[in-house]
């Protein structure tokens, strides 16, 4: 398995991914795997400024969007994100690190694999510590960040949830 970001040869399986979510009724988490982009090519060029820091809107970070594939295929598992640093309301509900894996591979141990990776990627950037936050009923994303060495430092509400805020030492 390995992190990889996408260029324009992924378009068919990024398109499949996407529709994957939609069929199921599922909100795209993260939200950067498609990022309000209506193509492809506009997901490409808003990964790239994302990444870059370019044009964001007020209170988006610059982050960079990876996805999960096997070593032998284009077939894309999932995606998680890595946003550089925290503003205010990342430290308190969002995190540094959002991710999702498509519907028809939960539950095979590729979230853990994808988190593990992802956490290489952001000693590789320089972070020493990151804050990934779920949904306090979202277990198997609880188990996910326990996995990978989370600590639970607090729960806090959340428009009518309750959101469990784990750090990680890297």
């Amino acid at each position: 398995m390995k992190l990889i970001t996408l260029t324009s040869s992924y378009k068919t399986e990024w398109e499949s991914l996407i529709s994957e979510f939609e069929r199921n009724g599922e909100k795209l988490i993260p939200l950067a795997m498609k990022d309000h982009a209506n193509t492809f090519e506009e997901f490409l060029i808003q990964a790239y400024n994302n990444s870059k820091g370019i044009d964001l809107p007020d209170g988006i970070v610059p982050s960079d969007i990876y996805f999960l594939v096997d070593d032998n295929s284009k077939y894309l598992i999932g995606a998680i994100d890595i946003r550089h640093y925290l503003n205010e309301y990342l430290l308190k509900y969002g995190g540094n690190i959002g991710y999702g894996i498509r519907p028809s591979e939960r539950k095979k141990g590729y979230a853990t694999e994808m988190l593990h990776l992802a956490l290489e990627e952001c000693k590789n950037k320089g972070l020493s510590k990151v804050l990934i936050t779920c949904f306090k009923s979202n277990v198997a994303s609880a188990n996910t960040i326990i996995k990978n060495g989370g600590i639970l430092e607090n729960e806090i509400a959340e428009v009518g949830n309750v959101k469990q805020r784990y750090w990680i030492q890297l």
